[in-house]
């Protein structure tokens, strides 16, 4: 476990850093919940999903949806270190005729299966997946990252209503709980809590962990791979930003200015 530990640890900076460099080279970026998701991302896709970048399109893969879609840059340096995309694609983020937009598209970028960015549809497109599966009786699961200022949006509670009611159980969703959306602190705008509880309410099966401890991600994760009847929800307690001094723990680091200096000095700290 101490293996596993220090390798998916290792995959979660390497995502920071090529996060950190693409958006230096473009001068800005939503740096605050991209840096958030980097330990999630590693152990789904180091550790958990069934998938495979030879074959990006195989029937029984894991899905994989992004419905904060504006974490996009963690996603694509995760898809690069993976072997989906090359390595050198990562510096054309958002630039002009990109394949790499800044928010995920499915039709720009292999490895993406859903495209997002309007908070709350990516959420219930994953729920249109994982009752696709529920009627096949497939194998596969479908996993989605939400934001907490996304979850304000009513339509993520129609999708959790949708989701608890038919028993979706090979949908395994995570809240990315790290407290501050573009306007202000998350209490500041529509306090959330208790986030646990809201979720119980709509038939879930519910963790809270620590967003930045991979083996505890994994953890929760096979836990909820146990639980039938429920779809699970896994709400990640995280810090926005986390990783890069510059914009740990700070509202303003939803979008904003980086230089390549800046990078270049976060990515240093990482080591």
């Amino acid at each position: 476990m101490m293996e596993k530990r220090a390798y998916l640890e290792k995959q979660a900076k390497e995502i920071r850093k090529h996060t950190l460099s693409c958006i230096g080279k473009l001068g800005v970026g939503h740096v605050g919940g991209s840096l958030s998701i980097a330990d999630v991302l590693s152990v789904l896709y180091f550790d958990q999903m069934n998938i495979d970048p030879k074959n990006p399109a195989k029937p029984d893969r894991d899905r994989f949806v992004l419905s904060k879609g504006h974490g996009g840059p963690a996603v694509y340096a995760s898809l690069a270190l993976k072997g989906y995309i090359p390595m050198d694609q990562l510096c054309t983020l958002n630039q002009p005729n990109t394949d790499l937009p800044s928010h995920t598209d499915k039709n720009r970028t292999t490895g993406v299966d859903m495209t997002t960015g309007s908070l709350g549809q990516g959420f219930s497109a994953a729920i249109g997946m994982a009752t696709a599966i529920k009627i096949d009786d497939a194998p596969y699961y479908v996993y989605a990252i939400i934001g907490d200022g996304e979850s304000q949006e009513g339509q993520i509670w129609e999708a959790a209503m949708f989701g608890g009611s038919h028993k979706l159980d090979h949908m395994i969703a995570f809240t990315d709980y790290n407290k501050m959306q573009i306007d202000g602190t998350v209490e500041e705008v529509n306090g959330l809590d208790p986030l646990d509880k809201k979720w119980e309410a709509f038939n879930w099966h519910v963790q809270s962990i620590d967003g930045h401890d991979v083996i505890a991600i994994r953890d929760a994760i096979l836990e909820a791979k146990k639980v039938t009847g429920k779809p699970a929800m896994i709400i990640l307690n995280t810090i926005k930003g986390k990783g890069a001094d510059f914009a740990e723990g700070k509202v303003g680091s939803h979008n904003m200015p980086v230089t390549e200096d800046m990078a270049k000095e976060a990515i240093e700290r990482l080591g």
